[in-house]
């Protein structure tokens, strides 16, 4: 269910509900969503289980502390997208799973997110508005991408980041439900691909999942983060 309000170019709220715009180019939707709406009430569960800060601790001082605008990419439930919110930044949340849409909308209401139903690699809708942003995330995402679909992202995510701007992302590393699509991805590469884009890696740490079926599965995550070599 959408309804017309967002926040606007400036940050400022056009009214007091959430906006869901459907600027998805259909040809380009990534093959990595597959299994996730069949298993969706499995995987809210688990999305909605982890804080933002218990998530997210080792990038959390790169998270800016004024009102930003914000980029949540594979936003899923929204549950990062609300924290962001709730620390006042703007958020564009890009998710092309429905039912996680559905559950974002209902969930975590709040004038200060548009949800946007689009996808990398050339996130078409969304390059086309040509806007920018203070903090661009990636989580979980970019495994679900081959190699080639990865150097075509690549671009297209570093074009969102505005001066002075931070890009965070999450790789995950391990064994892959088998009805999932996921790619074997590795930070060294992600770096090679960013720093091509004019990005130099800012942070480059490896862990353990933070939830315990995972870490039984050895699964463990990259968190890479990068900002304009300028900055």
């Amino acid at each position: 269910m959408a309804v017309n309000c967002h926040a606007n170019d400036e940050g400022e709220n056009d009214c007091l509900l959430p906006r869901v715009a459907s600027v998805h180019g259909g040809e380009h939707m990534i093959r990595g969503t597959q299994g996730y709406a069949e298993h969706a009430s499995e995987l809210i569960e688990r999305y909605e289980s982890l804080s933002f800060a218990f998530k997210h601790e080792s990038v959390l001082h790169l998270i800016p502390r004024a009102p930003a605008k914000a980029m949540d990419i594979g936003a899923g439930t929204g549950a990062d997208a609300a924290w962001l919110a709730e620390q006042g930044h703007a958020v564009v949340a890009v998710e092309p799973t429905d039912a996680f849409r559905e559950h974002g909308l209902k969930h975590h209401p709040s004038p200060l997110i548009e949800w946007v139903n689009d996808s990398l690699p050339q996130l078409v809708g969304v390059a086309q508005r040509r806007r920018e942003f203070s903090l661009v995330m990636l989580t979980a995402v970019w495994m679900h991408l081959d190699e080639h679909e990865r150097r075509v992202a690549m671009p297209v995510v570093a074009s969102l980041l505005a001066p002075g701007g931070i890009l965070i992302m999450a790789l995950r590393h391990g064994p892959v439900a088998t009805e999932r699509i996921m790619f074997a991805v590795s930070a060294e590469e992600t770096v090679t691909l960013a720093e091509a884009q004019g990005l130099r890696c800012v942070l480059n740490v490896r862990a353990e999942s933070k939830l315990a079926a995972n870490r039984e599965a050895s699964v463990t995550w990259s968190r890479i983060a990068f900002a304009p070599w300028d900055q």
